[in-house]
């Protein structure tokens, strides 16, 4: 028995039971329960912040807003950025789930409050760093909710690209035309939200820089660039020249390039920062 919704022959059970063979290449790491697989502290360095990270998106906008802190003249957003490889399950320490609970990267600990702060989730910790250091977000309330606006329209995005589209278009075991041109035509769509806002903008939230930026770019300006998934001709991402525009405007910052190289266990060795103590760590 099928049903023209599902593929052939597969028909959804009444309760359901994970697949090990469903899993592709993520099935070591993917499970339906919460909370640690493994006693194992977190490691601590000298500086104010501890950052516990991996050179995803997500972890590229936290180590970018470090570097532009550092850039400014904040010697206090000084960091130590620690890899976890979520790939041998770094992320389901005791120490890993402590500061996030949610076990996905990056998680940081603020070891200049007391007690200590722990922030998790990348939206958060660029708002925590943004109000604690006064940068990268106005305090006027109308630009302040437009920058806030499009920092959570990112949050609430990206998981359409990464989850939906570059799951089903890069990772999936089998490829489903179904899915694939059902996430395609939201991405698409997203790219032409900000390629209408960026046409009468220099930055998505008007003429500043900021945290919004920051947020967008890893994921987006990386899609523009070509970077993400080997998608960049089945997207046309060419085709939308604003996002082209922002997206070489932001990558060719100093410490976009620096903060883009932090927990990097991947690609041309040169370009490896697999852990960052001192600014001297990023040559």
């Amino acid at each position: 028995m099928s049903d023209q919704n599902f593929p052939a022959g597969y028909v959804p059970a009444e309760v359901w039971q994970p697949n090990p063979e469903n899993g592709g290449r993520f099935a070591n790491i993917n499970r339906p329960v919460a909370g640690a697989t493994h006693e194992k502290a977190l490691p601590v360095g000298e500086h104010p912040f501890q950052l516990y990270s991996l050179g995803t998106p997500n972890g590229v906008k936290v180590t970018i807003m470090f570097e532009e802190l550092l850039a400014k003249g904040f010697s206090d957003a000084e960091y130590d950025a620690w890899l976890i490889n979520i790939g041998e399950g770094d992320q389901f320490s005791s120490g890993f789930v402590a500061v996030n609970p949610n076990s996905k990267i990056p998680a940081l600990v603020d070891r200049s409050t007391t007690p200590e702060t722990r922030i998790f989730e990348s939206g958060a910790m660029l708002v925590y760093l943004a109000e604690k250091f006064g940068a990268f977000l106005p305090t006027e309330a109308s630009a302040r909710a437009e920058v806030m606006s499009w920092l959570f329209w990112q949050m609430a995005s990206a998981p359409y690209l990464g989850g939906g589209f570059g799951h089903f278009y890069a990772y999936a075991p089998m490829k489903i035309e179904y899915c694939i041109d059902r996430y395609a035509m939201e991405v698409k769509r997203q790219l032409d939200v900000l390629d209408q806002n960026l046409a009468t903008r220099e930055y998505l939230a008007g003429a500043d820089y900021t945290i919004a930026d920051i947020a967008t770019y890893p994921w987006y300006g990386a899609l523009a660039k070509g970077l993400l998934y080997g998608a960049g001709t089945f997207l046309e991402v060419e085709s939308y020249k604003n996002v082209q525009r922002w997206a070489r405007q932001i990558s060719d910052r100093t410490p976009v390039k620096r903060g883009s190289r932090v927990n990097r266990p991947w690609g041309e060795e040169s370009q490896q920062v697999r852990e960052r103590h001192s600014a001297a760590d990023i040559a």
